[in-house]
């Protein structure tokens, strides 16, 4: 475990620069690179000239280990927000970013190190770095990350203390995040295929409100179930996105829940009580083998070039050498290949197994873990191969056979009878297990420092409902001094990804239903400093509550509070105008501002 801030960790003790410069885009700033000798940890560090520097600093943490260059990067190609930098200097900070400890994406043998002691070693160089430049002083620190980044947002804060003074976890996740965040999507996006959009017309302005109206009794408990779970319905107009994004973060998981629990894989096509056995007619039906070659490779580089909507394995899994992106089949099979497993059976990777994300132009995209990604440099023309969706099929349910113990996840309770499972529990529980594989800890609510938990309300991959979760590990820890140091923000019409519409994305683009959540992540970075040199406390806490696994809040700002405006708008003084080709409509906008600052 990291020590107190000043300390050093005996595995990061001998730090190096090589580029020292300065540069003039996207701002005029010194750029300074390096890592540490004897391991893998490289960092950047982004200093603005003294006169607009106020004596702090900003650590963004990505999802995912492996580049120290995603500041540059434009948005969701690095990081999950843009223009860092510019952002730092206008808050009179510097910008410090690292690898995390690895040049691959996956954790390794020691989660600790891209979960914490990375980026604490990278936060102590730096202060002696920016107390060179500027004098001597001591920086504050303030780290901040969403998604995965907001687990190690959470895991510096709690295992590092006094190394960082604030964070801003945003869009966080909980303890049993993994895999059944990704298993009950899977298993609605494929009960509900060709629904989706009856059912979100029926939630939008003007419609029944009723979006269970049209469903057989199956696709109704499909539904029902992820609901139930914490999806938010409104975020299913994008569900093609969905599908092909979140089966490709899948496919950097699913390796795992094969290794770690592989008699499920055998249970759940023979064992009374699992989904396959006496599987139903939709399910059957989807089932699929199919045996060919690949007539051609696309590499990562290239499949960007392309437009191609590339997993984040094919993305990030190694900054020093190309992984393939996508393959060209010699022929495809019939059927949907969404989250099957293709199997190299010839050639220098034969015996590695890929998870297929989805399928564009004649392209097959890929998606891989941390056991198979090396191997596929060797991926050739003419390998043969076998797809088969067995696998996938079988995780969709996964979840079910998953319930928490005690009263924690009360989203569980819709597969229990009389307090009891409806259906057969595996031996451990798989959530934990991938937290503590990403970063070395599970999330308590004792941290150090003041915290601002940034979450979205229309979130389809880290549901809202796990925000309050750890909202009441804190009060756990702190009892009646919970607002003492934390503050939990929820952003209405906002998704676990910018709206930030790919080139090739259908439509309708994500800028028509959704707002981005950058402005309030952005504005709680200030206020977290602010609190912590000043003692000026942050706007209070968004009210809420939390029913069915869904987070419901106040239909007014004044109720609603947090920092988000509330915008209601009406067409000819109602919520739906039905109007004549030519006929002038009155549209009105009402915008409600939360109260002031708290004193």
């Amino acid at each position: 475990m990291a020590g107190p801030s000043g300390s050093t960790d005996p595995l990061y003790d001998k730090p190096y620069v090589d580029i020292d410069e300065w540069r003039d885009e996207p701002v005029r700033h010194r750029y300074v690179h390096g890592g540490f000798h004897d391991s893998d940890l490289r960092f950047s560090i982004y200093f603005p000239p003294a006169e607009r520097y106020e004596g702090r600093f900003f650590q963004p943490l990505m999802a995912v280990s492996g580049t120290e260059n995603a500041a540059t990067m434009p948005p969701m190609m690095g990081a999950m927000i843009g223009h860092m930098i510019p952002f730092a200097f206008d808050s009179g900070a510097f910008l410090v970013e690292s690898n995390q400890g690895r040049t691959v994406m996956y954790p390794g043998d020691d989660p600790t190190i891209p979960g914490y002691r990375a980026s604490a070693a990278t936060a102590r160089h730096a202060r002696t770095l920016a107390a060179e430049m500027y004098g001597d002083h001591r920086a504050f620190g303030y780290v901040f990350g969403g998604s995965g980044g907001a687990f190690k947002t959470i895991a510096c804060v709690e295992n590092a203390p006094g190394v960082w003074d604030g964070s801003v976890p945003f869009v966080q996740g909980s303890p049993v995040s993994m895999p059944n965040a990704f298993t009950v999507q899977a298993h609605a996006l494929r009960v509900l295929e060709g629904k989706f959009e009856q059912i979100v017309d029926a939630i939008e302005p003007g419609g029944s409100g009723d979006m269970y109206a049209g469903l057989n009794r199956e696709e109704r408990e499909a539904l029902a179930e992820v609901t139930r779970m914490g999806f938010p319905p409104a975020a299913w107009f994008a569900h093609r996105q969905i599908a092909m994004g979140y089966t490709g973060v899948f496919g950097s998981l699913v390796d795992n829940l094969v290794r770690w629990d592989p008699g499920y894989f055998e249970d759940f096509w023979s064992v009374p009580g699992y989904l396959g056995f006496d599987a139903p007619e939709s399910l059957s039906r989807v089932r699929l083998q199919h045996e060919t070659k690949i007539s051609r490779v696309v590499m990562s580089k290239e499949a960007i070039k392309l437009g191609l909507p590339v997993s984040m394995s094919a993305k990030f899994a190694d900054s020093e050498a190309e992984t393939p992106a996508a393959v060209q089949l010699e022929q495809m099979p019939n059927g949907s290949l969404q989250g099957a497993t293709l199997t190299l059976k010839s050639g220098g990777a034969a015996g590695s197994r890929v998870l297929i994300s989805g399928a564009t132009r004649d392209l097959v995209l890929l998606s891989y873990g941390e056991a198979h990604f090396q191997a596929l440099a060797k991926v050739a023309t003419g390998n043969e191969v076998l797809i088969d969706n067995a696998i996938y099929l079988a995780t969709q349910t996964y979840h079910r056979h998953q319930i928490p113990p005690g009263d924690e996840f009360p989203v569980w309770d819709q597969f229990k009878a009389a307090g009891q499972p409806i259906y057969p529990q595996r031996p451990f529980q798989m959530g934990p297990r991938y937290a503590l594989s990403g970063t070395g800890t599970l999330q308590t609510g004792r941290f150090a420092g003041k915290m601002i938990v940034v979450e979205a309300l229309m979130d389809e991959a880290a549901y809202p409902w796990q925000a309050d979760w750890y909202r009441r590990q804190v009060e756990k820890a702190l009892g009646p001094r919970l607002g003492e140091p934390f503050r939990l923000w929820f952003v209405d019409r906002a998704m676990h990804t910018g709206p930030f519409p790919g080139r090739n994305e259908p439509r309708p683009a994500r800028t028509t239903r959704t707002v981005p959540y950058v402005g309030v992540l952005q504005q709680a970075l200030r206020d977290v400093s602010a609190w912590v040199e000043q003692g000026l406390a942050p706007p209070p806490s968004t009210e809420y509550a939390v029913a069915d696994g869904q987070v419901v809040t106040p239909k007014t700002a004044a109720a609603r509070k947090g920092i988000q405006p509330l915008v209601t708008m009406t067409a000819n003084g109602a919520e739906r105008a039905d109007v004549a080709v030519g006929e002038t409509v009155a549209f009105e906008a009402r915008i409600d501002v939360p109260g002031a600052r708290a004193s």
